[in-house]
């Protein structure tokens, strides 16, 4: 005789218990997060000022952004490896470390290629805080509560890029360059103390099953033992369909576009770009009460957040005159908005995919995904915007390919990806549901 199965929302056996000590550690953690968004979203409202301190072009401009882009996606499955091996603490330690003496390298930096070299080191830095904190939240929070803590995450994400939008962006025009830069760089080294003096990886009786670790021999079965999922490559294309849009927007291309293409002040251009962020806050908290509820709705949700950003984006590029109207660039924004829940939804793919052994080198390679869409695109724009005289339209077609290239590959793994996930989900109910009485 045998218990019936839980609903997949029900508690599994061994999960964490959650609860107010698991909000105050994983806090930490995401604060952590938070902080290393605010350094590195702060060239989004800098790049004009950037332009004119170094002297350099669009081309030379967007390498900023797609070097620390660069470092930041080629980190991704090396952190998953160490977050999977060493912890979460450990890792974001070093994260905090490195991507605060970047934020104060890009303050000091005396020339072009100083400040590119800071800019990489902010990128390693970065790269090793959302996988240790996706990480935390799994060790900390029963596994149902996995979606809406992911989407949480994101939002303290957001809620960074904010303080950038509207607080670094007064700074720079109010004390200068070095002033603001190095002034918000603080921030690092308070996270840093609350990070080593209360961080803790997992709650007590909670600790992960030891297992061996064998040199070359276990990267390369962790990377292959992810990547053989259809669920973790799922979770990389959605992740790379879903998130570049926003991220070239908010991150470099967007302030100029709305300036010098749409004749936009920059205060008004700054609002547009916090509309991008509040709506991102807004949408992740809908969308994260959507998956953990409905689980199915995750590939419907993704694929709408596709087809609305490639519509507004043709809409607001083919539309007659010189600029367009206000009211199709405040939905445009709104719509971006969406685009950051969406490639959350990504993990969601990639977690049920995996053991809990490899959910750190799982979480990197999704994560590889809209980082390395975003780098490529804000490549492609610098480049056919010096190639075009600044011409935007053209430039920002390019968003239509990517999209295209992420779609072809979700329809292609949907399948196999949700035949394998209940499979997956079959088996864990035969393990630990079926008791014998």
């Amino acid at each position: 005789m045998s218990r019936p199965a839980p609903s997949p929302s029900a508690a599994l056996p061994g999960d964490p218990p959650g609860g107010r000590r698991a909000l105050a550690v994983w806090g930490i953690g995401v604060s952590v997060y938070f902080v290393a968004v605010i350094f590195r979203t702060s060239l989004g409202v800098a790049g004009l000022d950037a332009a004119d301190r170094f002297h350099v072009g669009a081309s030379a401009l967007s390498t900023f952004s797609i070097l620390q882009l660069l470092v930041y996606a080629g980190m991704q499955i090396p952190v998953g490896l160490l977050v999977d091996r060493l912890g979460t603490k450990k890792v974001l330690t070093l994260g905090v470390v490195l991507f605060t003496a970047g934020q104060i390298g890009f303050a000091l930096a005396p020339s072009y290629g100083t400040a590119l070299a800071s800019r990489a080191l902010l990128g390693c830095g970065d790269a090793m805080t959302f996988i240790s904190v996706l990480r935390l939240g799994t060790r900390w929070f029963p596994a149902r509560r996995g979606p809406l803590i992911a989407q949480f995450a994101g939002l303290a994400g957001m809620a960074g890029n904010l303080v950038s939008t509207l607080v670094l962006a007064r700074l720079l025009h109010g004390v200068g360059w070095t002033a603001a830069f190095a002034g918000t760089s603080v921030a690092g080294f308070v996270v840093l103390v609350l990070t080593l003096l209360f961080l803790k990886d997992h709650p007590d009786g909670h600790e992960p099953t030891p297992f061996p670790h064998q040199g070359a021999a276990y990267v390369r079965r962790q990377i292959a033992a992810s990547w053989r999922e259809p669920g973790t490559r799922l979770g990389l294309w959605v992740h790379f369909t879903t998130q570049f849009p926003a991220m070239v927007f908010l991150l470099l291309w967007g302030l100029p576009f709305l300036v010098e293409a749409q004749g936009l002040s920059r205060a008004t251009a700054g609002d547009l770009l916090t509309l991008v962020v509040l709506s991102n806050m807004v949408v992740g908290l809908v969308y994260g009460q959507i998956v953990a509820r409905h689980h199915a709705a995750r590939l419907p949700l993704a694929l709408g957040t596709v087809l609305a950003t490639a519509a507004v984006w043709a809409a607001t590029l083919v539309h007659p005159g010189d600029h367009a109207p206000m009211w199709l660039l405040i939905v445009l924004c709104t719509v971006l908005g969406a685009c950051g829940p969406a490639s959350m939804l990504g993990f969601d793919f990639a977690r049920p995919a995996n053991p809990p052994e490899r959910q750190g080198t799982a979480s990197g390679i999704t994560n590889m995904g809209g980082f390395v869409a975003s780098m490529t695109t804000l490549l492609a724009v610098g480049v056919l915007l010096d190639l075009t005289n600044d011409n935007y339209r053209v430039a920002f077609s390019v968003v239509f390919v990517l999209q295209a290239l992420g779609l072809t590959q979700i329809l292609r793994l949907r399948a196999r990806a949700a035949r394998r996930e209940r499979e997956r989900l079959v088996a864990s109910r035969v393990e630990t549901v079926h008791v014998p009485v």
